[in-house]
């Protein structure tokens, strides 16, 4: 299995994102309200050693993508870690539509009449017919559109779905999916988790492997279910040929100080770090930290 980037730049900060504080969500949405702040950003990360970008698949994405597009020789050596569905997205258009427009508009909206026609014969029938594994194809399809001609190296499925799948046990779409992001764009297939030891026991016990899982992984169990001690032994006992681990939300929205958070990243047996910071001095210091 190719090996993942060990430091990632996240995105939570860039779009208003902060579980702790309203107040501190609401400066940065003011302060990233012009995308060219987001753009100053990326480029002090990367001044600092960064290579690797994970970014999630919502309106403002595309724009940050056709930017890396259109400066792809500037850009060119850094790889994507995007994650898809935007959940907003879909939930809002759901309460708006009702759950089969919403799926028509996803995936036929901004097509071309030769995109369209594609995904027709593809699955057209699936949203009749409720071929639950098309019908995830056209809108991974859909969602991944924004992308395209970038350096992507993990196609990450957002918690929120994974963990639905995850509670339901459903093992056939945990199969197609990793598949079909293997097959169709040839990159590693990703999943975010607020459960990762469970996650990973599934996997291993379906057989689903070269996975890569991201998580929150901190010393004060933020956002980690069932527990500490559930993510410690699972991560102490993991084969990084298997699944490589990747930490979110190592400060805990703030709760924890860098030095102490990354003391304890640094201790296990985990192959990536995705931060979020909005600083050059926050940038460095993490970079510093964390133990390449």
């Amino acid at each position: 299995m190719e090996k993942i980037d060990r430091i990632i730049l996240g995105d939570n900060q860039f779009f208003g994102i902060n579980h702790m504080s309203e107040e501190k969500a609401q400066q940065l949405a003011e302060k990233f309200y012009d995308i060219q702040n987001i753009y100053n950003v990326y480029d002090i990360a990367f001044d600092n050693g960064i290579k690797a970008i994970m970014l999630n698949s919502n309106e403002r994405a595309k724009e940050i993508c056709e930017y890396f597009r259109q400066n792809k020789s500037k850009y060119g050596d850094i790889t994507w870690y995007p994650s898809i569905p935007y959940p907003h997205k879909y939930a809002n258009l759901v309460a708006e539509k009702g759950i089969f427009p919403a799926i028509n508009e996803v995936l036929f909206a901004n097509n071309s009449v030769g995109g369209a026609l594609s995904m027709i014969a593809k699955g057209g029938m699936a949203v009749l017919g409720k071929d639950v594994i098309k019908l995830m194809q056209m809108l991974v399809d859909a969602e991944a559109k924004m992308f395209k001609g970038l350096n992507v190296k993990v196609l990450f499925l957002q918690n929120i779905i994974t963990d639905l799948i995850l509670g339901y046990e459903m093992r056939q779409i945990f199969e197609a999916y990793c598949d079909y992001i293997r097959k169709k764009y040839g990159v590693l297939p990703g999943l975010i988790t607020q459960n990762m030891p469970r996650l990973k026991q599934k996997l291993e016990e379906w057989g689903i492997d070269e996975v890569v899982i991201c998580s929150s992984i901190n010393k004060i169990g933020y956002l980690m279910s069932p527990s500490i001690q559930a993510y410690t032994d699972a991560i102490e006992k993991n084969d990084p040929q298997k699944y490589q681990l990747m930490a979110m939300c190592t400060l805990a929205s703030g709760a924890i100080k860098a030095t102490e958070a990354y003391n304890f990243i640094n201790s296990l047996n985990i192959q990536s770090v995705v931060f979020g910071a909005s600083s050059e001095k926050n940038i460095k210091e993490t970079v510093s930290l964390i133990q390449k």
